[in-house]
């Protein structure tokens, strides 16, 4: 069977072939089959039955199918050690200096190879550790579903699903498996993530016609789906990489989808890399030549090279994530992945609900305003409690799992003269986001009348009543203006009626209005301002009423530029909505659905789009932001969905989210400035002085080990101050600024090499053993002190200080550095002692060459500069990673060997 392609608006085609990887179901039915097939008939070909499976042959299953996991969060020493021994200049260094070892000069040579091993030791540790954190980071985090075993339905961890488990499905949820339906309400399935449609796929039990295509097995749900409404019941038929997702998820491989922060780090990794290529092949053809010895042309050349490149960069992000992670968690953060702490950076817009946000979110029923003058308060409130969907039928009924508004009714002191026994439930219309009202039919026993009662929101409730009287609007004008959220409830008596459905909600009476409140959080107005002085737009989407909304935002201070409700949005084509959702601050009366669609509006206009919400309403929309948020407090679809956790719900901890992840891109610029400024200098200085100078400037294992030193010093810069100003706006990565950096500032430092270089033999007359040392020392000065004028733009120390760590760190760099050509070390590493005025003329050039770099880093950012930014390139790939995450094990996932996968095809 061929599979649909798979496209994502903005990224084009993908190839679900591509996508198929090993798959074994022979032992079971594979999912065209199954789609075809009565489901009696599927159940009894898996082995199961509608009570599901025993737990003892759930176990087995498990242990002979693997777990159903498409990704493994296991760090993997060997895979860190292979990327760090990767670059192909540094295999090439190892091999000239074991030839050299063998053949010209063995103490060089081993100096080599030891700093060599010193510098990957260093990158392999601080980089395994980061993933170690990652993984325990990512164990904290479980995906359960709902399944049927020994006829008791249970909660279990997603990954340990097998063929013929019988699975619950609900609003919100992420569909575990591929899954062959049973029987479904309603049921309404988001498959954009297989297939690109936009629109959701109406599922039923029927069989569809054998050999149907993927988006025709209308009976079968599949994994990494979601379900946009109703509930269904199913079996497993497929999991892990025998899942349709499965098959495409495996194909990406095995790590996550590169962020935009991460394609910036590669695209100036791949800028470096071009510099040490055109200088590397320069050198070595400038010393052939001159006629200088091949092997030692060779080891100079490379040794230059392996100086330019960023070796510690991965080590120096992996870390600052990880310290990130740490603080986020230590303010009650729990982020899923690493470089969710990226993300929450790069977010420019927040969408979030205003229940428990901006208000307190504990919702209280103040009062009940009747419309009918026959009929009390107290009667509209009896009236409101037989609408709720509580089983009042008990002596005490409980608020557990009701909606704010019903429990806040039961909570309130005016139930306790509610005689349940006196009115019985026949039937009942549960609430959904379209309608927005719950109906029930109930009986007075002591009157003998049976009656519809309608309760939900006053716009939907007053369009199926008839007869409203003149000051019912009025009376709830009044109730929006002063904030107030409220409920309307109405009647009709009927005759001879046992059931009832959603035709039966009209010609209806409005009885009258229940009225609630939820007063705004005393913090928030300076949580808004906080996030305003970040960058963030803060937009409102909430299902209450637009002028209620628009109250609270006012009483916060928070300025709605317009407010969208969710029937004007529905009359928007998506190219409009993309100009209404960036000029709106208030969505007011939306649905799940149009939540969904509004954060696809707003991140088609460029925007790095959070959503914050706590709701199965929200799960949709969370699974479409480039940030999901919720709360600990919510409900298990909405944190399933999300990518950061909040324990607390308050936009102050959110706030510091931000700036961490804001803080990591400002450290690791500040460590790329580095690479561009000292180490490109000093590469450009020592690439000059070969061909200048009779003799090789530094030896190359000196140039490895002064790149050593350097980058263990530059291992603070994760943990180093940030300017304030650094944190206001997300920042993005922009080549050509760091490219005119290294134009800028690299000459500034081959300038004073080059003024070392003529005192060392001309004032100093230096030997060549003496001339080494003296570039070596302040080549480790000059570059390690640079960092203090690079970290900020303002006057280093007086208005901007650095962290202890890496003051102290940088300082013992230069100690050592200083030290090493009159240790006891210095003929092994090939130096010879130094003159004690060489260290007030070096002491001299470095004041002179910090004032000269502050000077020209003042000129260079008081250029005028745009931002690089561009259409977040969020597509397939990265929302199959993203989903993928999800069925992750901690354990190495087992290679299957390639049959059949779920369409038929050989793989």
């Amino acid at each position: 069977m061929a599979m649909k392609p798979l496209r994502d608006p903005g990224d084009g085609m993908l190839d679900q072939r591509k996508g198929q990887a090993a798959a074994s179901v022979d032992a079971y039915v594979s999912l065209s089959v199954a789609a075809s097939c009565d489901a009696d008939e599927v159940l009894r070909n898996l082995g199961s039955g509608h009570d599901g499976l025993s737990e003892q042959e759930a176990r087995r299953r498990l242990v002979a199918d693997g777990p159903n996991a498409v990704r493994t969060h296991k760090a993997n020493g060997w895979l860190v050690l292979l990327r760090q021994l990767r670059s192909p200049i540094l295999i090439l260094l190892f091999v000239t200096a074991a030839v050299s070892l063998f053949l010209t000069d063995p103490t060089n040579a081993i100096v080599i190879g030891v700093i060599l091993l010193f510098s990957i030791g260093l990158g392999f540790s601080n980089e395994f550790r980061a993933e170690r954190a990652a993984e325990a980071l990512h164990s904290q985090v479980t995906h359960r579903a709902v399944v049927v075993r020994d006829g008791v339905a249970q909660q279990v961890d997603v990954i340990e699903l097998v063929p013929g488990d019988v699975v619950q499905l609900s609003i919100g949820a992420v569909i575990p498996a591929d899954i062959r339906l049973l029987s479904c309400t309603n049921l309404l399935c988001d498959e954009s993530i297989l297939t690109g449609e936009s629109l959701p796929v109406t599922k039923d039990t029927a069989t569809v016609v054998a050999g149907a295509a993927l988006g025709d097995q209308t009976s079968c749900v599949f994994m990494g789906t979601i379900v946009q409404s109703g509930s269904g019941v199913g079996v497993v038929v497929a999991t892990g990489s025998r899942a349709v997702f499965g098959h495409i998820a495996l194909a990406l491989g095995d790590r996550q989808p590169q962020t935009e922060f991460q394609l910036g780090l590669k695209k100036f990794s791949l800028l470096l890399l071009q510099v040490a290529v055109v200088l590397t092949t320069l050198i070595f053809v400038a010393n052939i030549l001159l006629h200088r010895p091949l092997l030692d042309s060779l080891l100079f050349s490379l040794a230059i090279a392996v100086g330019i490149t960023p070796q510690l960069l991965p080590a120096v992000v992996s870390t600052s994530l990880a310290t990130g992670t740490r603080q986020l968690a230590k303010r009650k953060v729990l982020v899923k992945r690493l470089v969710c702490i990226e993300d929450l950076g790069d977010m420019d817009i927040l969408v979030t609900d205003k229940t428990g946000t901006l208000t307190d979110g504990h919702i209280s029923f103040i009062r009940a305003i009747p419309v009918q003058e026959s009929v009390t308060p107290e009667d509209l409130l009896t009236q409101g409690l037989l609408a709720t969907e509580a089983d009042y039928s008990r002596t005490t009924v409980s608020s557990a799992g009701q909606n704010p508004l019903d429990a806040a009714l039961w909570e309130s002191e005016l139930p306790a003269s509610f005689d349940p026994h006196r009115h019985t439930r026949l039937g009942v219309i549960p609430f959904d986001h379209e309608r927005r009202m719950t109906s029930v039919l109930v009986s007075d026993d002591d009157t003998a009348r049976t009656s519809i009662v309608t309760k939900g929101s006053p716009e939907d409730v007053l369009r199926c009543c008839v007869g409203i009287p003149s000051n019912a609007q009025e009376l709830l004008d009044e109730q929006f203006s002063a904030g107030a959220r409220v409920i309307a409830v109405a009647t009709r008596d009927v005759h001879g009626v046992t059931a009832i459905d959603v035709a039966d909600e009209r010609n209806l009476t409005l009885a009258g209005f229940l009225i609630f409140v939820d007063r705004p959080k005393e913090k928030a107005k300076d949580s808004l301002a906080q996030l305003a002085s970040l960058g963030i737009t803060v937009k409102i989407a909430t299902g209450d009423n637009a002028r209620v909304a628009e109250k609270v935002c006012a009483e916060l201070g928070m300025t709605s530029t317009r407010t969208l409700t969710g029937a004007e949005i529905d009359t928007l084509s998506d190219e409009d909505l993309k100009v209404s959702a960036h000029e709106a601050t208030i969505f007011a009366r939306v649905s799940p659905e149009q939540k969904a669609r509004l954060i696809t509006a707003l991140r088609g206009r460029g925007r790095a789009v959070g959503f914050l919400g706590d709701g199965v309403n929200d799960a949709l929309a969370l699974h479409r932001a480039d940030l999901g948020i919720s709360v600990d407090s919510a409900t298990d679809a909405a944190k399933d969905a999300a990518d950061i956790v909040l324990m607390d719900k308050d936009l102050d901890v959110l706030a510091d989210g931000v700036m961490q992840g804001r803080r990591i891109f400002a450290n690791t610029m500040k460590y790329v400035l580095m690479g561009t400024s000292s180490n490109f200098g000093n590469m450009f200085s020592a690439s000059v002085a070969s061909v200048v100078l009779s003799f090789l400037p530094m030896l190359p294992g000196q140039i490895l080990l002064n790149n050593l030193l350097y980058d263990t010093g530059q291992l603070a810069i994760p943990g180093d101050n940030v300017d304030k100003e650094q944190l206001y706006a997300p920042s993005h990565w922009n080549i050509s600024l760091i490219r005119r950096f290294m134009l800028v500032f690299g000459p500034i430092s081959s300038l004073f090499d080059f003024a070392t270089f003529a005192l060392m033999i001309y004032v100093f007359q230096a030997m060549p053993g003496e001339f080494r040392a003296g570039w070596f020392v302040e080549s480790i000065a000059t570059q390690t002190l640079i960092i203090f004028a690079i970290r900020t733009r303002r006057v280093p120390f007086l208005r901007s200080r650095p962290s202890a760590g890496l003051l102290w760190a940088s300082l013992g760099v230069v100690a050592v550095g200083v030290y090493l050509p009159l240790s006891p070390l210095q003929s092994v590493l090939g130096f010879d002692p130094l003159p004690a005025p060489f260290f007030l003329t070096l002491l001299a050039l470095s004041v002179v060459y910090l004032v000269l770099v502050e000077i020209a880093k003042r000129r260079f950012f008081a250029r005028p500069r745009v931002q690089a930014k561009g259409v977040p390139s969020r597509g397939a790939v990265h929302h199959i990673g993203r989903r993928a995450a999800r069925f992750s094990t901690p354990t190495s996932l087992p290679r299957r060997a390639g049959t059949r996968s779920p369409a038929g095809d050989r793989v």
